[in-house]
């Protein structure tokens, strides 16, 4: 897009100042009381996945998974609302990010974001990588994104689903996103692109958190949004390599992004010091309830939406590396938050078990993570990133199992959801536990202690774990009514079998590493 063409004005990479005070003065944001910027982003709160679709060509058709998640829309239809959101910020004042993403710079992509309000700009400049002033000059962006709520669709006339839409053409190397306010559509929409474009370059892109031990011992955290991963990978003895979305390449991984998008619903100094102390100016806060008066953010309130969320720049954890790259991953961890309670808190995995998983990538769905979940949803998510997985499955499977196998990484299955009973009975698994576990795990500790095979699901569950009560350690222990116990299981272990019919292709060892009722 070229610059000249759009908007009365255009302000580019402009400074974190300058954007707060226009956000201020003109969108309706305030600031809290440690200097943050707190936005409401209105009836869309999360990302909204019906409304989301890719533009079908010749050069893309063979190679998407086409189906519910990956949409088809014809370029007619492309072009008409192209042509729409860009007639609509031909009269505003437009926002633009000319930056990166890739920390790696054999694969790093330019980028650029237009946006018709100054706060998703800051949000754009404290997520993605920021340009040094000389490779802002001559700089040519390989993928732009057009962002403007205020532009509508409507859905008889523009073949949309809503007013909203988020549609991304990979050969004229676009994103348009209309209709929705929610900063993390801007964010999702390039980690699709890159989820698109790296495979074939022989890199496995995830969507995974990644931090570094002081003997260069490299973890990576695998899970849907509101398992845990921005949470358990901000650790006060390891460095942070990044919080969502890496690439796994030759040399190691590296950070997609120059920043964090962390849920903070029930944040506490106490629990997540490393998160709280983050938000400050610069930041910004999506939906959060502040007091107008002191500009004190109330966490636990979910009077807007429970999928309350902070941008940051990366630069804001006290220990995490700038570089955004590490080296190759000695431990792997699958997050699942399971509202069922009958999955272990941690259980190691053999290879083909992995393979089962990532395939499965079973997890309930948080309320506020997308629109319409209210409460803890079972689902099985691809990969644990089904809806930024434009490539067919088996691709990016294919990668992580060469991947274990060259470097003989560890992997464990953790369960960040609920103990004792399914979502309303039991308790979610605390968060001092999961991280005594996720320890044990990268430190080795559980390398030589005694295992016990889980009838039902197959996986290996320590009988002792440093700092975890062992009875904890069992999920059956901790349910008053055995016989529920083992019908609930029974039920999640067929709902696995059944989901994983439609993968074709699969060889017998990987399908039969998956839960048996």
């Amino acid at each position: 897009m070229n610059l000249e063409s759009i908007g009365t004005k255009v302000f580019r990479n402009l400074t974190a100042g300058k954007l707060v005070e226009y956000a201020l003065k003109h969108e309706g944001a305030m600031l809290t009381d440690t200097g943050a910027l707190s936005v409401n982003t209105g009836k869309y709160t999360g990302r909204s996945p019906s409304d989301r679709f890719i533009v079908d060509c010749p050069t893309v058709t063979e190679h998407i998974n086409w189906g519910k998640v990956n949409a088809p829309i014809d370029r007619e239809k492309f072009y008409r609302l192209y042509n729409k959101i860009t007639n609509y910020l031909s009269d505003k004042n437009v926002f633009v990010f000319d930056g990166f993403v890739g920390a790696d710079k054999n694969y790093r992509m330019p980028i650029r974001v237009v946006n018709e309000y100054a706060f998703q700009n800051l949000f754009a400049q404290q997520v993605f990588i920021k340009p040094k002033e000389a490779e802002l000059e001559g700089f040519e962006p390989e993928f732009t994104v057009i962002a403007a709520p205020g532009c509508d669709a409507t859905a008889e006339e523009d073949g949309t689903n809503s007013e909203a839409y988020i549609i991304l053409d990979f050969e004229k190397r676009v994103v348009i996103i209309g209709g929705t306010k929610y900063c993390g559509e801007i964010k999702k929409s390039l980690f699709t692109v890159m989820n698109y474009i790296l495979p074939f370059k022989e890199v496995m892109p995830m969507h995974c958190s990644a931090n570094v031990g002081e003997a260069g011992d490299v973890a990576l955290f695998f899970g849907l949004s509101g398992t845990g991963k921005t949470t358990l990978s901000a650790d006060n003895g390891r460095r942070l390599i990044g919080d969502d979305e890496h690439g796994w390449t030759n040399d190691g991984v590296f950070n997609f992004e120059g920043g964090c998008y962390a849920k903070c619903i029930k944040l506490s100094k106490e629990n997540e010091p490393q998160i709280w102390n983050a938000i400050k100016f610069g930041t910004v806060v999506e939906n959060v309830v502040c007091c107008e008066y002191t500009g004190k953010p109330d966490y636990d309130s979910e009077k807007y939406t429970e999928n309350t969320r902070a941008g940051y720049p990366v630069t804001y954890i006290d220990n995490a590396l700038e570089d955004g790259v590490g080296g190759h991953p000695s431990t792997i961890i699958f997050l699942t938050a399971d509202a069922t309670g009958v999955l272990p808190p941690i259980a190691k995995l053999t290879k083909e078990q992995a393979m089962f998983h990532f395939m499965s990538g079973y997890t309930s769905k948080l309320a506020g993570t997308e629109r319409g979940i209210v409460e803890p949803t079972a689902t099985f998510s691809t990969c644990f990133g089904a809806p930024f997985m434009p490539l067919k499955p088996q691709v990016y499977a294919e990668l992580l199992g060469r991947k274990i196998d060259e470097h003989n990484a560890k992997v464990y299955l953790v369960n960040t959801g609920w103990s004792g009973g399914p979502y309303g009975v039991g308790k979610r698994m605390k968060l001092p536990y999961t991280r005594a576990m996720v320890n044990a795990a990268i430190s080795g500790k559980l390398e030589n202690v005694e295992y016990e095979n889980d009838p039902i699901f197959k996986v290996s569950i320590p009988k002792e774990c440093p700092e975890v009560p062992s009875e904890v350690l069992n999920p059956r222990n901790l349910w008053e009514d055995k016989e529920a116990f083992d019908k609930m299981a029974n039920k999640l272990a067929k709902d696995f079998a059944d989901n994983f019919t439609k993968f074709a292709g699969v060889s017998e060892e990987i399908k039969n590493a998956g839960p048996r009722a």
